[in-house]
């Protein structure tokens, strides 16, 4: 915000006079204090530009990390919609996929999933990839490895229910809630827990944890919508919102 503000009071001082005078570089001592004092009167009577000038930064800095945000997207697009393990969702051939980095410890991703089912069920046209990426302690990794065990034992649909459970599931993840959990679901729960700890669900962690870091993402949850990625929770409207302008792009 610093930098932001500084830059925003030398356009501002552009305003105050002809920029044409504005020649910092060969102000002598009493010009560059004169400068100042009217700078500081000018915005003093007018702080209304100030403010102006900070939206204007602001905003071309915003279009300039989605624009940086857009290419790494591009550039990592395989890697996001076809793995070859993230389970996928919603309609499989819809004409829009959603890709979700989650942590089932993430108070907004358990805050975002109703919102998210809602909006692929209402629309029937989405396809949705889950990557586990669990970045919030050992309960995290726990769950995460929990949920790609059953799917690499039980395959997608059981996912999919664990996946549900995992997210509303109230307490602390530990190897005896999640043994519970698996016997509820009528599992070996030995099983379970043998292939959390196996090679290839470290794998899997490994490796969407190295896409995030190409991706710069660093919180959940993160998604990806066509070419855009929005870094934090949505609420379910403006995911409207940008499912609908993505398709009128589209034509």
């Amino acid at each position: 915000m610093m930098k932001t503000l500084t830059a925003a009071v030398a356009f501002a001082a552009v305003l105050a006079g002809p920029a044409a005078a504005f020649d910092p570089e060969n102000m002598t001592d009493a010009e560059r204090s004169a400068f100042r004092a009217e700078v500081r009167a000018y915005l003093m009577d007018n702080p209304e530009v100030l403010m102006e000038a900070i939206g204007v930064l602001e905003q071309r800095e915003a279009e300039t990390q989605a624009q940086a945000d857009q290419n790494l997207v591009s550039s990592n697009m395989d890697a996001l919609v076809d793995d070859g393990f993230s389970w996928v969702g919603g309609n499989p051939d819809g004409d829009i996929t959603i890709v979700e980095f989650m942590d089932y410890r993430c108070g907004y991703c358990r805050r975002a999933y109703p919102e998210v089912e809602e909006l692929i069920e209402a629309d029937g046209n989405i396809r949705l990839i889950v990557k586990e990426f669990p970045i919030l302690g050992e309960g995290s990794t726990l769950s995460s490895q929990f949920a790609i065990a059953v799917r690499q034992l039980h395959g997608d649909d059981e996912y999919e229910a664990v996946h549900e459970a995992l997210i509303n599931m109230r307490g602390d993840a530990t190897e005896e809630s999640l043994s519970r959990m698996a016997e509820t679901f009528g599992y070996d729960a030995d099983a379970i827990l043998e292939q959390m700890n196996s090679d290839e669900v470290a794998a899997e962690i490994a490796e969407t944890r190295a896409l995030a870091q190409r991706l710069q993402i660093t919180g959940t949850p993160t998604f990806v919508m066509a070419d855009q990625m929005i870094r934090g929770y949505l609420p379910l409207e403006q995911m409207e919102g940008i499912v609908d302008s993505v398709r009128a792009d589209r034509g």
